[in-house]
């Protein structure tokens, strides 16, 4: 077990490229619930092996922060997971995730490089917890159902549990919104993030998806 003194002076020595790649790394682990080695090498475009010794290299830094898992061949955020490189708050998060980008720098294009369906407009102003992001970022992209809690403006629905299948994240330029099939009223609906108060990945997967949601794909001409 590194020192937290020793942790942080190998992290300011860190190479620029490097340091992005670990944060990539540690990001896309804590709001997707996984990282595996493609994941690394098809993002940055480098060799299996190289993106085995950054995965290396980040579980040295960080080690404890990451558990590998067989059965998704890749690794998964433990339950005391602590981010050592990035910064993991929402904003900064979710505007990587709407360009599609491993980094503050670098923009991708083509499939998406965390697995989250995203539409962008300006810049919107309130966010929930990062835990609760990474919660329901984490059910988009394992395709599974989302318990809330959510701050209603109905008096009769306010705080109380509801089960969701989230499919994308929108940002309006006021807010960010969760668009998902809610399963109490059946149909889809937006859920205001800054208004979920509570959020829980259950272990049973979504029955709807982005396919099922007429308003959604719609094109208006």
């Amino acid at each position: 077990m590194i020192s937290v003194m020793n942790q942080d002076k190998r992290i300011e020595k860190l190479k620029w490229n490097t340091r992005q790649r670990l944060a990539y790394i540690e990001t896309r682990a804590y709001y997707t619930g996984s990282v595996s080695r493609s994941d690394v090498a098809s993002t940055f475009a480098m060799s299996d092996p190289a993106a085995t010794k950054d995965l290396k290299l980040y579980n040295d830094l960080a080690p404890g922060n990451l558990v590998y898992r067989q059965s998704q061949f890749g690794f998964v955020p433990a339950r005391e997971f602590k981010a050592v490189i990035t910064d993991l708050d929402p904003g900064a998060v979710l505007e990587l995730m709407t360009h599609n980008s491993p980094s503050t720098w670098l923009a991708t294009d083509g499939e998406s490089i965390y697995g989250i369906n995203t539409t962008v407009l300006p810049h919107p102003t309130r966010l929930p917890k990062h835990s609760i992001v990474a919660q329901l970022t984490q059910a988009m992209h394992q395709g599974k159902k989302l318990a809330i809690v959510y701050a209603s403006l109905n008096t009769d629905e306010f705080d109380r549990e509801r089960i969701i299948e989230p499919h994308s994240i929108v940002n309006t330029g006021l807010r960010w919104h969760a668009r998902a099939y809610n399963e109490q009223h059946f149909d889809f609906r937006d859920f205001v993030l800054s208004r979920i108060l509570e959020a829980r990945m259950l272990d049973e997967a979504a029955e709807s998806s982005i396919d099922y949601d007429e308003d959604w794909t719609e094109t208006l001409t």
